[in-house]
């Protein structure tokens, strides 16, 4: 069983209120993954957001037939799966537990039905996606124009003389 306390742990949970954590913990539910084991597959229709107790999952993304790419790495305290949270659509990678795992899910449609039926939870969780969201896509930025900076091609335009 999860407690609120369990809860506090999870960032994404951190500025909720314990009568909106008591009420999340009622549609929690806890699984255990072994290492290298796939939690879920892009494609796969996004029906649930996951948050991880213990371990580490990776994102992963097929680039061809014979290279996939790790996209991300999701430890203890830190959340995924999170387009189930807007609508139901698919992942976008392969989540994959680089060792054993023990995972806090719950069924998006039970998650956004507590969102409506709390506002002010749902704005709280919102606005603490969209932080962490924002920070993501900005080291993901990051990356990118790193990247291009230290291309042999591109290298020669950054050069001041």
């Amino acid at each position: 069983m999860v407690t609120i306390e369990d809860l506090k742990e999870i960032i994404l949970m951190t500025h909720l209120e314990d009568d909106m954590l008591t009420r999340v913990c009622a549609v929690v539910d806890v699984l255990s993954f072994h290492d290298q084991e796939v939690i879920f597959r892009q494609g796969d229709v996004s029906d649930r957001f996951y948050m991880v107790k213990r371990g580490k999952v990776l994102l992963e993304q097929a680039m061809t037939d014979l290279v996939t790419v790790s996209v991300g790495s999701i430890k203890p305290g830190y959340s995924f799966g999170w387009s189930t949270m807007i609508e139901e659509g698919h992942y976008t990678t392969d989540a994959v537990c680089a060792e054993p795992c023990e995972i806090f899910s719950i069924r998006g449609s039970q998650l956004r039905d507590l969102c409506a039926q709390e506002p002010h939870m749902g704005y709280l969780l919102s606005q603490r996606l969209l932080v962490i969201l924002k920070k993501r896509y900005d080291h993901r930025t990051e990356q990118f124009l790193k990247v291009i900076q230290h291309h042999p091609d591109m290298e020669g335009m950054f050069k001041i003389e």
